[in-house]
């Protein structure tokens, strides 16, 4: 069968490595899925959900929180900033926060302190990205 060679590191650690029928990833510009023999790519990639397809058929989701992706012959390599499986995630923590990301958006909050609000922005969707993933996101 034809497959791809995937590797996913995080600064931490390689959190994934193995042959896959295909990767599909939260592109900048929007998700893209990754076959063999895709054309060579140097991508950054967004706060989402990494879907991989083993050979088996099994499916794997992750949450990542952006990164880099490089694909050449058939070799898909991931930088990825964070990379969880569902069970991997803190659902108390992320919906920690999540509040905490919500508190410091609040108008009532950039009105008392000086908010990075790129930086609470980021915090929600990367809270928000894993207790979708987790199946326990609430709006």
């Amino acid at each position: 069968m034809k497959t791809l060679n995937i590797d996913v590191i995080t600064p931490s650690k390689v959190v994934y490595s193995s042959q896959a029928n295909s990767v599909t990833i939260p592109g900048s510009a929007g998700s893209f899925q990754v076959l063999y023999n895709h054309a060579p790519i140097l991508s950054t990639f967004e706060t989402g959900i990494v879907k991989i397809e083993e050979n088996n058929g099994t499916v794997y989701r992750f949450a990542t929180g952006g990164g880099t992706v490089e694909v050449l012959k058939n070799k898909v390599l991931l930088l990825a900033e964070s990379f969880e499986r569902p069970e991997e995630i803190d659902v108390k923590r992320a919906r920690e926060a999540m509040e905490r990301a919500r508190r410091r958006l609040s108008k009532e909050a950039q009105q008392v302190e000086k908010v990075d609000l790129a930086r609470a922005e980021a915090a929600l969707k990367r809270a928000v990205n894993r207790l979708k993933l987790s199946g326990d996101y609430k709006n």
